[in-house]
């Protein structure tokens, strides 16, 4: 304070144009000066940064642009109430008050809070940077990313608001003493707060899943695609797209299936021939796993299996058990589907047919009672055609 009244004399001297101008009334003149230069400083750090930012648009790297583009609100707000406090000194002088005391309070408190708000604007252009540019570059996922910026910013509002409290003259130390002695009483009152808080930090950590997964449970009617997973609470967008909010505190006790993390999908399906069909087994059984072997999107390193499975009740069974390259759901489907249609037409190649539920009827002939013409049945005799009814 005592440089910024020496540097309003100086300048009340240079106003004053050898006493030309009458000393009660340089202030006004002073005051001008400031705004003056406070627009000046302003209209400097914004060409300045313009400049900067033309020279750094040929940079790769993320970290210089973030800086010059958070900084310019910042700094501007600095500038501008630096200029504020020095016109309150001014008129604090003329005016025979001493403010000194709380304008330097104000000025320390400034500079803390801008300084503060530049970390933060930097941590989310960075957070945004990360998220939409780095996550192949740097080999990060967007839900770790978010945790840190989340981390990094409580950081520093708690560490700003420490300090702003130790400018006003309150002890940091007794606030922390009584941090720890009610955060028991904290504690038992937000139990479900806290659950929910410490759920997220696992998920952050263990990595179940992240934004943009499909997850479910078997434990719960939870399925969906996770689209934000904040410290109280993860929003999944279900498949009739409908949000669906669950607290965090959940995935503590539940088991979590991630089909997105698949290497790939199964097929595996049982298929029935006809019984008359069963000297043909052998041969469809060999063309059939020849064929999933040549095929183009089925995984060679996964586990292939074409084999005689059962003997059922109307029909001889085979299983087909192998693994699509693919995990897009809409594309396993389609291929499904021909893999299908090619098993159906090796099949027939061979002249079989697939079985479906039948019954056989059989008639029996009874020879007539002895002295009892109307208990005689008459003999039937039936093709093996006629005996088989189907159903």
């Amino acid at each position: 304070m005592e440089n910024l009244a020496y540097l309003n004399h100086l300048l009340i001297e240079v106003v004053s144009l050898n006493k030309i101008i009458p000393l009660q009334y340089a202030w006004v003149i002073l005051l001008f000066l400031v705004i003056f230069m406070t627009l000046i400083a302003n209209f400097v750090m914004k060409i300045a940064i313009k400049r900067l930012l033309k020279q750094l648009d040929k940079t790769k790297t993320l970290w210089d642009e973030a800086v010059l583009n958070v900084i310019r609100k910042p700094l501007r707000y600095f500038i501008d109430f630096s200029g504020l406090l020095w016109a309150l000194q001014i008129l604090s002088q003329y005016e025979e008050k001493n403010w000194n005391d709380s304008i330097a309070l104000a000025w320390r408190i400034g500079i803390i809070i801008a300084v503060a708000w530049f970390f933060l604007r930097l941590i989310r252009a960075l957070e945004e940077s990360f998220t939409t540019n780095a996550p192949q570059k740097y080999n990060a996922d967007e839900t770790t990313i978010l945790a840190v910026g989340r981390l990094l910013r409580l950081s520093i509002v708690i560490t700003t608001s420490l300090i702003i409290m130790q400018n006003f003259g309150i002890s940091v130390s007794g606030v922390l003493a009584f941090g720890g002695i009610g955060g028991i009483a904290v504690g038992f009152a937000a139990r479900d707060l806290l659950a929910n808080f410490f759920g997220a930090f696992m998920v952050f950590i263990d990595k179940p899943f992240r934004v943009g997964d499909w997850i479910r449970s078997p434990d719960r009617k939870i399925e969906g695609t996770v689209e934000y997973i904040g410290w109280r609470v993860t929003r999944i967008r279900t498949f009739d797209q409908r949000p669906l909010y669950v607290p965090n505190s959940t995935f503590v006790n539940i088991a979590v299936e991630n089909p997105s993390r698949m290497r790939n999908r199964r097929i595996y399906e049982t298929i029935g021939l006809r019984y008359e069909d069963v000297d043909k087994l052998e041969a469809i059984i060999a063309d059939i796993k020849t064929m999933l072997q040549n095929h183009e999107d089925i995984d060679p390193n996964r586990t292939l299996i074409v084999a005689f499975n059962q003997y059922g009740a109307y029909s001889v069974d085979f299983m087909v058990y192998t693994f699509t390259n693919t995990i897009a759901w809409v594309k396993y489907h389609d291929i499904k589907q021909k893999i299908l249609l090619q098993i159906k037409d090796i099949v027939h190649a061979h002249g079989a047919d697939f079985a479906f539920p039948t019954q056989q009827l059989y008639v029996k002939q009874q020879m007539p009672v002895e002295g009892n013409s109307n208990q005689a049945i008459t003999d039937y005799s039936l093709s093996p055609e006629e005996k088989d009814i189907f159903f």
